[in-house]
């Protein structure tokens, strides 16, 4: 006999109850994790150093870079500095004037430039991380900066103000226990 209407509808009332069930119980272990305090902190951080790192890139290419570019062994951008390692078909008739022409080409080129250009911009960033850094410690009289010592037994780096090393275990004070 084929199953009734009816029959089917009180199967599936308790699954349609664990189903809610599951349901929240997977919303509530995900605003558990997703609005904690320190997620939504990470989260703003990571807004504002993308921004940061935007106006830095700004900063490294419209401000430094092209004063750079002026030194004699620099006749043009340095983003666009480059080696041809292999010539393309047209590099007889006429040479390469820019990377993209080369890469158009399908020369085989080193963009040394475009290396010196991300060096540069790490550089500048590290800096003003690091000027940042020290303005907050001394402006709040504690330092983001943390002085690090060589452990004594296992030689990696660990705090200045550490009384055991956290890779070896080791007491700093010299007993041991």
């Amino acid at each position: 006999m084929p199953p009734r209407l009816e029959d089917a509808r009180e199967s599936l009332l308790p699954s349609t109850s664990t189903f809610k069930q599951r349901t929240q119980s997977a919303w509530d272990s995900f605003s558990d994790f997703a609005l904690r305090d320190n997620v939504l902190e990470v989260a703003v951080g990571l807004i504002l150093a993308a921004a940061f790192t935007t106006v830095v890139s700004s900063f490294v290419s419209d401000i430094i870079l092209p004063p750079i570019s002026l030194l004699p062994f620099f006749n043009k951008n340095i983003g666009e500095k480059f080696a041809v390692l292999r010539q393309g078909p047209e590099y007889e008739e006429k040479g390469y004037n820019t990377l993209k022409q080369a890469l158009d080409d399908g020369a085989v080129v080193m963009a040394y430039g475009s290396f010196l250009d991300k060096i540069i911009r790490f550089i500048v960033i590290a800096l003003v991380l690091f000027g940042t850094a020290r303005a907050y410690g001394w402006a709040a009289n504690d330092s983001v900066i943390k002085k690090q010592v060589k452990c004594k037994y296992c030689r990696k780096r660990i705090s200045e103000k550490a009384k055991r090393c956290v890779n070896c275990t080791s007491w700093q004070d010299g007993r041991e226990g």
